[in-house]
């Protein structure tokens, strides 16, 4: 969100709320219009990023999603800040859009081939206190997925046919405590069926994210990767279980469209998670493990 023109960002005085911790996180608000008339600074991320990938390698950059971005103008908290530029939010959604389609664009140029959106929001919808955070009952919920839904395809829309896009539904992840909890079933049938996305990366590594079910929602020939190593404990997962629950999930999507990695990143803060450098590379080393017992024949 930072880059564009007319947002701002100051650090919030009572830090939010993370299960467990208070996040003392930026807090991100409109100054006026958005727009984005240079080049944006993920582009020079992108750039440094592929100058260190190997002839075998494919750099991926992940970035915001455009939903969290409009979430983050038109949640309650924010709103009424957000009126004094717009009074119509439909219009600030064709605006985020307009700039995302720039940046897409210009990561293209740039090389990229691998763009990832990172993704909150739908997470927080599933969480037990969505109704209470959005000042909402279950009819305004489907309205706000409609128009998550809406902004993420409308800036992914008419995307080079050779750039991979890929949706991390991200739960939280803060000193390995999390923002949100529950199943995917609420969302399933909006983000699983309806995102222009080629695949998601989905959280399954604890008892918070439900079952395998919802993934019936998923369209054919797309990819699930299925985040089912955590990076917010140092316990290494059983090769046995992991691979039990991959074939659990080959049972709704098939094998060669599913895929295998840690559940989240190892950091998405400075604080990063309670994991030492060496307890993060045995994950990494057990993600590898088990993908080449399970996908190498």
């Amino acid at each position: 969100m930072w880059g564009f023109e007319g947002v701002g960002h100051a650090a919030t005085k009572t830090g939010l709320p993370f299960k467990g911790e208070q996040a003392m996180i930026d807090d991100t608000y409109l100054t006026g219009k958005v727009s984005l008339e240079k080049e944006h600074p993920f582009v020079e991320h992108f750039r440094y990023l592929n100058s260190l990938a190997g002839e075998d390698a494919v750099a991926k950059q992940t970035i915001p999603a455009p939903a969290q971005f409009l979430a983050q103008m038109v949640m309650p908290f924010a709103a009424d800040n957000t009126r004094k530029y717009y009074t119509d939010f439909d219009l600030l959604a064709e605006d985020i859009a307009a700039g995302y389609r720039k940046v897409i664009a210009d990561l293209y140029a740039a090389g990229c081939r691998n763009l990832q959106f990172d993704d909150c929001t739908w997470t927080m919808l599933l969480d037990e206190s969505a109704k209470f955070i959005y000042n909402t009952d279950d009819k305004g919920l489907d309205e706000i997925k409609e128009r998550y839904l809406a902004i993420n395809n409308e800036a992914i829309a008419g995307k080079p046919s050779d750039m991979v896009i890929n949706t991390h539904v991200c739960r939280g992840n803060y000193h390995s405590t999390y923002a949100s909890e529950g199943p995917y079933d609420k969302v399933a049938p909006f983000l699983f069926a309806r995102e222009n996305v080629d695949a998601f990366y989905l959280e399954f590594d604890d008892e918070r994210s439900g079952g395998f079910e919802p993934l019936r929602f998923i369209p054919e020939g797309k990819k699930v990767v299925l985040g089912l190593i955590t990076t917010k404990s140092p316990v290494l997962e059983e090769v046995a279980t992991v691979i039990r629950r991959i074939e659990e999930a080959s049972k709704i999507i098939p094998m060669e469209n599913l895929c295998l990695s840690p559940q989240c990143g190892f950091a998405s803060c400075e604080i990063g998670n309670r994991l030492s450098e060496q307890q993060q590379w045995a994950k990494v080393r057990l993600v590898s493990l088990v993908a080449k017992s399970v996908f190498s024949h």
